[in-house]
Parts: structure tokens; C-alpha cells; sequence
């Protein structure tokens, strides 16, 4: 992959039809490395957020050991990747191949599960297929279904038993194993520390009713990344009130505290180059969009950074709205986003925080959707990681390791 100072070098070198993708493995070290450093207990890299081998392998540079892998799929790319990471399969319904493969080939031997319905699978699809002994060495986490009232898009709909139901499953799923957990998550983009308050509020009313040992407690993911009109609070703040309400939990003495960031990892990792193939007075239409890198900025009306890549423009800001290649009328971002006023076709634009979800959810619908990858050494358009919002130090709420 070759590596360029900046996107502007980029667009010049290129001059590309396609959009291109432009990748920053130092963003995505050194967000890895605030949250091994600060987070106070495990932290696993939820692969769904991206994919991409050189992600994958520069969070593993940086010390993420293990890995939510959420299909067979993502267990044997990452497997591939890192012969000795640590897979856990948090997808709480897997097909019995699935989980069998994961166990038997790759080593998996952490599940999460939902309902009584999945526990009997994970323990059939796991047993030795030649004695029919069951697994002795399977580590089992129940979902709990919490609320996402505080997260920019939900997960409380689809995943995690009710807390009614929680109790039960808990005690079943403590005869099949030697280590349980309990797992949940507050959704994505989590704007308030107090999303993790209430979920662990549930979480201790499960452990107390159902009375079991409990070995680990996964927080999810639902850490924020920074984007226009979305600056989140210091992560250190959601460290330190995880921390608080992790140690009051009736769990084990030597119970072990994770959490599964996507988004906060490799939001920083990507930006892309998109070219201006015609305006029609405020609306630009450009060569990626809904069905592509930008599917967020279609579907959920999120906003990413832009940025004009000419050195000719001259007029002031002016919101813009993007139409995407395809011939889809879906194909369309309201944005706004804010560029120059005389933009016209055949510019360039940069668009930012796309290294979560954005890159890795590219499809090919219409004949569309290629995009050359290559590396480039400036900071992100936006971060939470580069020093520009510190801290005083007597105003840490979590000290380093």
C-alpha cells in the first residue's frame, strides 16, 4: 500500500475517478493505546466497525489481544491475521456449524448467548465429536438487553434476554461452564456516561437474583467517536463510572471487567476522496455514497467532516447536500455539508471519520464501489486521541497502568 503525506498529495498524484480511501494506521495505534492504558480491564476490538486486515493487525501492534468476532467469517480473518488472539464469539445467535468450527478449528471458546435455545447449541456443537463428552473449558456470557436512550443509534431491540428472564438463564448456563459472564450493550455512540449506569444497575439485579459466580462483566461497546455536532464527554469519564459500578457488582473477587469498543477505535483510521461529478445548485453529486462508504450519512442522516481539496476556491462556506452515484433516489445525504460556495464538478472533496462502518460497509450495488486504498501520514480531520483535548492531570479520573 503506498503512503502519501496528506489527501491533497493524494488527489494530485491520482487525479481519480474512483473514490479512494485513505488510511491512517498511527490514528489507529494510538487509539488503541488509550484504551489499553486506560480503560481498567480488557479490551476487545468489536471487528464488525472494520474489518480490514491492517486495522486488525495494527490494534494487535498496539496491544488489543482480543477480538469480538461476531461470524465465522470475522473468526477466520481474524484467526488468519493473528494466529494468537484471543476470539470471543459475541453474536448471540450462530448457526451450530458455526460455533462447532469456531471451536473445534480456530480455538474459540468464549460465546455469548441469549436464550435457552442457544445455550443447548453451544453445548451440543462443542462436545467431543468422537467420546460426546461435553466441552470442560467453554467461557458463556449472557446478554442482558438494556436501554440505548443515551446512543445516537439503538441495539436495545434486537439482542439480550429481559431482566426477567435473565436469572434463570444465568443459572443454566453456570452448569455448563467454569467461567460465566454477563455482557450487554447501550447501543452506538453513547453521548452520556450514565448509558453504562443504567445498564450495570440491571446487571447487578440479574447477578443478585440468579445468585451465581460471576467471572467477567462485559460493558459492549458504545464508546464515541468525535464528529460535527457530536463532541462526547472525556472517555475517561465513562472509564472511571464503568470502574465505580463494575467494583460494587456481587460478583468474584477476581472477576474480570471488559468492554468491546468498534467505533472508537477505528472511526479515526479512514477518511476518502470523493470527486464532484456535477452540481445542481446546492446538491453535489459525487462517486460514493448511500450504497457505498457514506451509507451512515444516507440512512441515519449522520455527519461526517469535509473538507475541499482545490487550492482555486475562493468563495465562503455554503451547506452543501450530496447525491451518490448510483441511479437510487436513496442515494442522498442531507448533510448538511459545509464547503466552498463556487465548488463545481471535477473538484475534489475529503471526507473524514469513515475508518468505522463507513469503509467496511462498501457494496458494489449498480457497478459501482471500487476504491483504491493507500496511506497517508497527516492526523484525522477530527480525533479524540491527538492531545488536542487534555486534561489536567489532577483532573484524571483513571490513572495509567
Amino acid at each position: 500500500m503506498r503512503t502519501f503525506p496528506d489527501a491533497k498529495s493524494v488527489a494530485r498524484a491520482f487525479e481519480p475517478e474512483e473514490p479512494v480511501i485513505l488510511n491512517r494506521p498511527h490514528a489507529a495505534r494510538r487509539a488503541a493505546r488509550f484504551f489499553v492504558d486506560r480503560f481498567p480491564g480488557k479490551v476487545l476490538y468489536a471487528v464488525k466497525a472494520n474489518p480490514a486486515p491492517d486495522l486488525i493487525e495494527a490494534l494487535w501492534n498496539a496491544g488489543v489481544t482480543h477480538y469480538d468476532v461476531a461470524s465465522i467469517a470475522e473468526v477466520r480473518l481474524v484467526r488468519t491475521a493473528l494466529p494468537n488472539a484471543v476470539l470471543c464469539f459475541m453474536h448471540p445467535i450462530k448457526t451450530r456449524s458455526a460455533i462447532a468450527e469456531a471451536y473445534h478449528q480456530h480455538g474459540v471458546k468464549t460465546f455469548s448467548l441469549d436464550t435457552f435455545e442457544e445455550l443447548d447449541k453451544i453445548v451440543d456443537a462443542c462436545r467431543d465429536p468422537e467420546t460426546g463428552d461435553p466441552a470442560s473449558d467453554l467461557r458463556l456470557c449472557v446478554r442482558l438487553r438494556v436501554s440505548s436512550e443515551h446512543a445516537q443509534l439503538s441495539l436495545a431491540a434486537k439482542f439480550g434476554c429481559d431482566l426477567t428472564e435473565a436469572p434463570a438463564l444465568l443459572q443454566q448456563a453456570r452448569q455448563h461452564c467454569d467461567w460465566l459472564g454477563v455482557c450487554f450493550h447501550v447501543g452506538s455512540q453513547a453521548m452520556s456516561p450514565f448509558a453504562f449506569v443504567q445498564a450495570l444497575d440491571r446487571t447487578r439485579a440479574a447477578i443478585a437474583e440468579a445468585s451465581v459466580v460471576i467471572d467477567m462483566v462485559d460493558v459492549g461497546g458504545g464508546f464515541p467517536s468525535i464528529y460535527p455536532d457530536l463532541e462526547p464527554p472525556p472517555l475517561e469519564d465513562y472509564f472511571q463510572i464503568i470502574h465505580q459500578h463494575f467494583y460494587a457488582l456481587p460478583i468474584a473477587y477476581n472477576a474480570e471487567l471488559w468492554c468491546e469498543p468498534g467505533r472508537a477505535l477505528a472511526a479515526e483510521y479512514s477518511s476518502m476522496i470523493v470527486r464532484v461529478d456535477k452540481r445542481r445548485g446546492t446538491e453535489l453529486y459525487i462517486n460514493d455514497g448511500a450504497y457505498g462508504a457514506l451509507y451512515d450519512a444516507a440512512h441515519v442522516d449522520w455527519r461526517f467532516p469535509v473538507v475541499a481539496l482545490e487550492d482555486d476556491l475562493r468563495d465562503g462556506e455554503q451547506d452543501f447536500a450530496f447525491y451518490g452515484p448510483t441511479c437510487d433516489d436513496a442515494d442522498y445525504m442531507a448533510g448538511p455539508f459545509p464547503l466552498p460556495g463556487d465548488i463545481q464538478a471535477g473538484d475534489y472533496i475529503e471526507i473524514g471519520m469513515l475508518g468505522a462502518y463507513g469503509a467496511a460497509m462498501k457494496t458494489g450495488f449498480n457497478g459501482f464501489g471500487d476504491a483504491q486504498c493507500v496511506i497517508v501520514e497527516d492526523e484525522p480531520m477530527m480525533s479524540l486521541f491527538d492531545g488536542s483535548r487534555r486534561r489536567e492531570a489532577s483532573d484524571n479520573v483513571v490513572s495509567l497502568r
